[in-house]
């Protein structure tokens, strides 16, 4: 941890370093950019490395090391994306949203914070790459409130990382085509079975189409089997591809969600 010109820690660095337990040495150089940007080769708006720095800060004394590693790894994936969204020439916003017009702190702010605590909670570290990037996601993206990016961050604690993944393969099908075999409505093993319910969820959460069929339809025509290759996004699932970067998620992992949807039965 470096130390401020009294010779005291920097509250809020060491949480960011703590980070690199789960995003990996990255985290060592986003603490440099925020708390010693002229040591940086990088640069961040700096309305949105304050907001970073005070959220690290904010957190600085978590006990729990998972808890820091976690929180600290989500605003270094958010540092990390917004760097490139800036290398893409996606600057960050300028409408008001670092500013502070209502109560005692903007909506960067609680944003910030709510992603933070949301990063702390999850088990799953793989998530806090994506919670990370919501934030970039939204600081560079004008047409997003901050109601909406609530509702999309209450939408991704209510999915499991699978359904994630299952909503990032949906997202990809244009370069990396679904397959065709139907799938099973009711597979013996348990690790399909999990997956096809997955599946289920996200239709009965208004996150793929086609909805779920009933399960007796009129005249007692058979209901059709569903195939990955049918599933679209909603626009309800589009919000979450894009403000949770899911284009980022990895093929293995696409790979091993696609292989437990359709896993050939025994």
């Amino acid at each position: 941890m470096r130390d401020d010109v009294d010779g005291e820690p920097v509250p809020g660095r060491g949480l960011v370093e703590t980070g690199e337990l789960v995003a990996g040495s990255m985290s060592r150089a986003v603490a440099r950019l925020l708390f010693d940007p002229g040591s940086s080769r990088l640069q961040l708006d700096g309305r949105l490395a304050a907001c970073l720095r005070d959220a690290a800060s904010s957190a600085a004394e978590l006990g729990p090391t998972w808890e820091r590693a976690r929180a600290g790894a989500a605003l270094a994936f958010a540092a990390e994306l917004a760097v490139t969204r800036s290398a893409q020439d996606r600057t960050v916003r300028a409408d008001g949203f670092f500013s502070v017009t209502n109560g005692a702190r903007s909506a960067a702010e609680r944003l910030v914070e709510a992603v933070v605590v949301a990063s702390r909670q999850t088990t799953e570290e793989r998530r806090v790459r994506h919670l990370g990037y919501l934030v970039a996601e939204v600081a560079v993206s004008p047409d997003i409130d901050l109601a909406l990016a609530a509702r999309a961050l209450q939408l991704t604690e209510s999915c499991s990382w699978r359904q994630l993944v299952l909503l990032a393969a949906v997202g990809r099908r244009d370069r990396t085509p679904l397959p065709l075999e139907p799938l099973d409505d009711a597979p013996r093993g348990w690790r399909a079975w999990g997956a096809r319910e997955d599946v289920a969820d996200l239709q009965r959460a208004g996150l793929l189409d086609p909805p779920p069929e009933p399960a007796h339809r009129p005249g007692g025509t058979p209901r059709p089997r569903l195939r990955p290759a049918d599933l679209r996004l909603t626009r309800r699932g589009v919000l979450l591809h894009r403000l949770l970067a899911l284009d980022f998620v990895r093929d293995e992992d696409v790979a091993a969600a696609l292989a437990d949807l359709t896993v050939p039965q025994t």
